[in-house]
């Protein structure tokens, strides 16, 4: 079964109508997940930064974000992270990749073998690319 690492602007995406593109490229992630087809992890790290956008940047109530959370972690095929390898996090950031959250994205992904990084940000994709890391869309 497959194995998806999802970025926060993923998420992002498929919450929000922001880029109805990616939504669509995203959207049938989640319904393969819903339907046991795949298995879509999310590092807590991931959730903490979902949460502060659709807080400070959407404007978005803390009791409306909650509810998000709480059926994205319910969603059959969802699996959350909580633990990461600091040491591997570190030897990511910030020389082979810029952003710290992304950096625990990519950590995550590295863990879980044969997974995938589900991710829009092109200068994330093309750090992983280089690193050889299989990228969602591609």
């Amino acid at each position: 079964m497959k194995k998806y690492i999802i970025d926060t602007n993923a998420l992002i995406s498929f919450v929000t109508d922001r880029n109805l593109v990616q939504q669509e490229a995203v959207t049938p992630l989640f319904a393969d997940a819903a339907g046991f087809k795949c298995t879509l992890i999310c590092h807590q790290f991931v959730l903490t930064e979902f949460i502060f956008v659709m807080d400070r940047v959407y404007s978005i109530s803390k009791e409306t974000i909650n509810s998000m959370v709480r059926e994205f972690i319910a969603m059959p095929g969802v699996e959350v992270r909580h633990q990461m390898d600091l040491a591997v996090v570190l030897s990511l950031w910030p020389s082979r990749i810029a952003d710290f959250g992304d950096a625990v994205v990519t950590a995550t992904g590295r863990e879980v073998k044969g997974s995938i990084i589900v991710t829009f940000d092109e200068k994330l994709k093309s750090s992983l690319h280089r690193m050889g890391q299989v990228v969602y869309p591609a």
